[in-house]
């Protein structure tokens, strides 16, 4: 099960290092430590409080938006993940928004895509891909260099006529 050293997790729900740690000392959310015996959080932990926080932020203070533009990359945690025979449903979970993005089970078998783990939803006109950022590059969440998968590369995308999915 993929972990987060505290400083990774803490940028992902966009707080700071004192206040994970805070949340993690008080019970919040459940500590562990990583390979190296350092502090971590669990990513599946993780992504149900990503998710806690995204559903009360949507219920906000009541003011509506006029406008907002959004970037094409989010950094998030995968929440769900459906796998049928061909196709598959993902959830991810990227501070308060939540992207669901249908792709081949063979792209998320071999992107490693299950609840907990780092991903990037990358928009494009209307299609989202997921990608696998690598964790040991320089900038930490937010280089991705490598690692995309792309409509064309695991073949057409296809609906079924039957939707018998297992969820992970």
């Amino acid at each position: 099960m993929p972990t987060f050293r505290i400083k990774e997790a803490a940028d992902l729900l966009g707080v700071s290092y004192d206040t994970l740690r805070r949340w993690a000392d008080s019970g919040r959310i459940e500590r562990t430590t990583d390979s190296a015996g350092r502090l971590a959080v669990d990513g599946v932990a993780l992504a149900r409080l990503a998710q806690e926080r995204a559903e009360s932020a949507a219920h906000g203070d009541g003011e509506e938006v006029a406008g907002h533009s959004v970037r094409n990359r989010f950094s998030g945690l995968v929440t769900r993940v459906i796998r049928d025979t061909v196709m598959a449903q993902v959830e991810i979970q990227a501070g308060p928004h939540r992207f669901v993005s249908l792709l081949s089970r063979e792209a998320v078998d071999e992107l490693g895509l299950e609840p907990g783990v780092l991903a990037v939803a990358a928009i494009k006109a209307t299609n989202v891909s997921i990608e696998i950022p690598r964790r040991d590059s320089p900038g930490g969440l937010r280089g991705v260099p490598g690692g995309s998968s792309s409509p064309g590369q695991h073949g057409p995308r296809t609906r079924g006529s039957a939707f018998q999915a297992e969820e992970t």
